[in-house]
């Protein structure tokens, strides 16, 4: 068994008493690519999970121009996210492909946490690449360090003072924040009897995933997936996810 799936099973699973997560993610279909599995679990369990993408993922469809992909791909994320059990899907606007690291990132983040007042928070990998020489896209890798940074911020009321002036009290019950598909995973989520829900969730992003001009199988890309993750755990199905304690 790898090193890092070692740790993960004296670790233990992702469960715990929480009643409220907020996936943060760059781009619409991020959530759909596995992470939708865990969500369906939760949200059947009578959990809270609310949606929030920093932007609306214009640039992903090369025959498509920026504004109508762009508005096409936000409402399949809420049909993808529906399907899931999520109704509150949000856009923060930032540019697709160009998301800058910086404050006004951090601060849009803190903004969104303040709102939605999440017990945990989930988003995708971000580190340099997914394992060994694949690269990590720049959106991906800024988005969920600045999450992390705004994880605290949002507890911190000398830090971006003016939410407080927008009614936005801190909010420091963040616990903890878990990215899924990171090449070194600490726990995982069980997640059989969810594979049909993320099929279907997935497959809500028709117009990029035919624009990718590729055969793509989503019951197949996911299955393996999570058997893969799920078969040194001892469960059917499995999700992980590389945890920072907050």
């Amino acid at each position: 068994m790898p090193p890092s799936l070692r740790r993960m099973t004296e670790i233990g699973w992702l469960d715990g008493d929480w009643d409220r997560c907020l996936a943060v993610v760059a781009h619409p279909d991020d959530i759909e690519y596995g992470l939708s599995l865990a969500v369906s679990r939760w949200t059947s369990e009578g959990r809270w999970v609310g949606y929030v993408l920093a932007t609306a993922g214009e640039a992903g469809i090369d025959g498509m121009e920026p504004e109508q992909a762009g508005a096409l791909r936000q409402e399949e994320q809420r049909r993808a996210g529906a399907i899931v059990g999520v109704s509150t899907v949000e856009f923060l606007g930032y540019p697709d492909g160009v998301i800058e690291a910086g404050l006004a990132l951090r601060r849009d983040l803190a903004r969104a946490i303040r709102i939605h007042r999440p017990d945990v928070l989930v988003s995708l990998n971000p580190r340099l690449t997914w394992g060994g020489t694949t690269l990590n896209m720049a959106d991906h890798r800024i988005l969920g360090t600045a999450l992390a940074d705004a994880a605290r911020d949002a507890g911190n009321r000398w830090i971006f003072p003016e939410l407080v002036g927008e009614g936005h009290e801190p909010w420091a019950g963040c616990r903890w924040v878990a990215y899924a598909a990171s090449p070194e995973p600490t726990h995982a989520v069980d997640v059989t009897g969810h594979l049909d829900a993320g099929v279907r969730s997935l497959e809500e992003h028709r117009c990029y995933i035919e624009g990718l001009g590729t055969d793509f199988d989503a019951r197949s890309f996911l299955e393996t997936a999570a058997r893969g993750a799920g078969a040194p755990l001892g469960v059917e199905l499995a999700l992980t996810f590389e945890v920072l304690q907050l």
